[in-house]
């Protein structure tokens, strides 16, 4: 928020972000099998970040960029006008007791669309890690040559390493310091090895 309030109106082409849904202790504490997964593990050691971000932030979210694409929009409708160009992330899942997607909200005037990839990553270090491969989709499908791309929940940076694929300028913001250091060194491995992550 601190950064966007220096921002001048539509800096950005294009905002790719993944705010906090809010969801409390509801993705890690329940029963079963589940509770001590990994991801269930990674989310109660640093679940203080899981706040519903404020109007506010959606507001200078739409003032600082032209176009925007929010994962996890179905928490976010009460800040969110209508769309037309939604987007189902299919993660292929059939367990009953995991999601089998995610509703990704965006303001383009375009169809529908899907997008099919199994989000299993037993080596991720942050709980909602999303593929390299899904920000390289919403990337080609949705930012044109030149776009300046903005993510203000930098996570586990996925979107940095699709960003450098693809040729975008990025800039990413993340407020935790122990997830910036790793995605940065996450960054960094990549750009030196050249191979792109599962």
């Amino acid at each position: 928020m601190e950064a966007m309030k220096e921002m001048p109106d539509k800096a950005y082409e294009l905002a790719i972000v993944d705010p906090p849904y809010g969801l409390g202790d509801r993705l890690s504490d329940g029963g079963g099998k589940l509770k001590n997964t990994p991801m269930a593990v990674l989310y109660r050691k640093s679940s203080k970040w899981d706040v519903e971000p404020p109007m506010e932030y959606f507001k200078e979210l739409f003032r600082v960029s032209t176009n925007q694409i929010i994962h996890g929009g179905n928490y976010f409708l009460d800040y969110l006008p209508k769309t037309r160009c939604f987007i189902c992330w299919d993660k292929k899942q059939h367990l009953t007791t995991l999601s089998k997607c995610e509703f990704i909200w965006t303001s383009f005037d375009k169809p529908s669309n899907i997008f099919r990839y199994v989000s299993t990553d037993l080596t991720r270090f942050h709980p909602t890690q999303k593929p390299v491969r899904l920000y390289e989709w919403l990337l080609v499908n949705y930012a044109k040559p030149g776009d300046k791309i903005l993510d203000t929940h930098g996570g586990s940076m996925s979107i940095a390493i699709a960003c450098h694929i693809h040729g975008y300028d990025l800039d990413l913001y993340e407020i935790d310091k122990e997830y910036f250091e790793t995605g940065r060194a996450r960054v960094e491995k990549f750009m030196s090895q050249g191979v792109l992550p599962l």
